[in-house]
């Protein structure tokens, strides 16, 4: 399961813009074409979402209200916007809306530029020190690395990477710790608990919400993890955001117990 990108706009030309324009086999996500604000929210509800394009001329009240509540979720307007339409740019920009794109002008290249600034990307950058300070260096290491980053959105076993790397298990478990890494499991839980880190640091979500989201089997699941991961509450989680997650994880919690 990949995270999508829900695009609210009432006209077809628009909406396929950006689902055209989006680039493919990034291993980010899928955009998903919303007939209203209603199922863009059941969406931000239900799946880990990269980005959000909405036309907020379609309804500006509840597209306004949405940035505040997951200000870590990059928000873009692709509207017809007209020159009369600046005090609505200025309350975009001013509800925390990442971008403003302008229909008809800007529709070719919204999926690039909506790729290019998602969440995942903002992830992968607080992130991006993860494989030195892991120790990961051989090429089927880093490759692991990428793959658990591409799968986050989902749990994930040792045996699904290692299908996907074309090896087996055994081999994969064996080399990714080889050098002084940590085991592989430990990396899959710092990865899904950098992302549920987040999540959680938008308002708009309970933890409830974020175990849902990326489905762990229950609150007190994703309370173990962040503990073993990083020794730290999913209140505490909220605060550290994925490179505080990194850290923690860095300083003495990067081998089981068991």
């Amino acid at each position: 399961m990949t995270a999508v990108i829900p695009v609210f706009n009432p006209r077809r030309d628009a909406r396929r813009s950006v689902r055209q324009g989006y680039p493919r086999g990034m291993g980010g996500g899928s955009v998903r074409l919303c007939r209203g604000l209603a199922q863009v929210e059941r969406l931000l509800a239900q799946r880990l979402v990269d980005a959000v394009v909405l036309d907020v001329k379609a309804a500006p009240e509840a597209a306004l209200a949405l940035p505040p509540r997951f200000p870590r979720i990059p928000m873009y307007a692709l509207s017809a916007f007209r020159p009369d339409d600046g005090p609505l740019i200025a309350a975009c920009y001013g509800a925390g809306f990442t971008g403003v794109l302008v229909e008809g002008v800007d529709s070719a290249l919204s999926g690039e530029w909506v790729a290019a600034r998602s969440a995942q990307v903002a992830r992968r950058e607080a992130l991006r020190d993860a494989p030195k300070l892991l120790r990961l260096t051989d090429r089927l290491q880093l490759a692991a690395w990428e793959e658990v980053l591409r799968r986050v959105a989902a749990p994930i076993t040792t045996g699904q990477l290692a299908h996907a790397l074309r090896v087996t298990r055994e081999h994969l478990s064996r080399e990714f710790a080889a050098g002084g890494a940590p085991n592989l499991k430990r990396v899959i839980d710092l990865a899904r608990a950098a992302c549920a880190a987040d999540l959680l640091g938008n308002p708009g979500y309970s933890v409830h919400g974020v175990v849902r989201i990326l489905g762990y089997a229950s609150s007190s699941h994703l309370a173990a993890v962040g503990r073993r991961v990083a020794g730290a509450t999913p209140r505490e989680l909220r605060h550290l955001g994925p490179r505080g997650v990194l850290w923690r994880f860095i300083r003495g919690r990067t081998r089981s117990r068991v």
